[in-house]
């Protein structure tokens, strides 16, 4: 009888190490994935809250000066419910797959305001010749929100 409570006993701490070693496994997994949701969570929320619209016309001689300038000019509405950069930094663009790096284009607000806040329009200013007679397609993306406009240069 005595041989039979200690091999209990035995059997009963063995099981309660066992269970304390899960337990502290599935509190440290726990912890790191709930600091990893956290981290990333502001990253999501401005993603959600970021929206872009270009309300340029593309059939309009205002998006392309090919005489002068050879600038393209876009109008681009921020739809969403987040104030965005006027920085460039913040804005990555792409015209006909080529990226343009921040010193070939300007973003300014058009309400003569600093912040490109919800609501507002921007307009954006990208320094490049483009070949006439053909299609040309400009890719604008901010805080994972992209928005592509596709026009004629006759």
């Amino acid at each position: 009888m005595a041989g039979d409570s200690v091999s209990t006993l035995i059997l009963f701490i063995a099981a309660m190490l066992v269970a304390a070693g899960v337990a502290g496994t599935l509190v440290t997994n726990v912890n790191e994935i709930s600091n990893s949701v956290e981290a990333h969570s502001g990253d999501v929320t401005d993603k959600i809250d970021t929206d872009i619209e270009i309300i340029s016309d593309p059939g309009s001689d205002a998006v392309y000066d090919s005489d002068g300038s050879e600038n393209i000019t876009l109008l681009v509405k921020n739809t969403g419910q987040k104030t965005l950069a006027t920085d460039e930094s913040d804005l990555d663009v792409l015209v006909n797959g080529t990226y343009v790096s921040s010193d070939e284009f300007t973003v300014t607000v058009r309400d003569g305001g600093s912040q490109w806040r919800s609501g507002t329009v921007a307009q954006l200013e990208i320094d490049r010749s483009l070949a006439t007679d053909a299609e040309h397609r400009v890719v604008v993306t901010i805080n994972g929100a992209e928005e592509v406009f596709e026009f004629y240069v006759p």
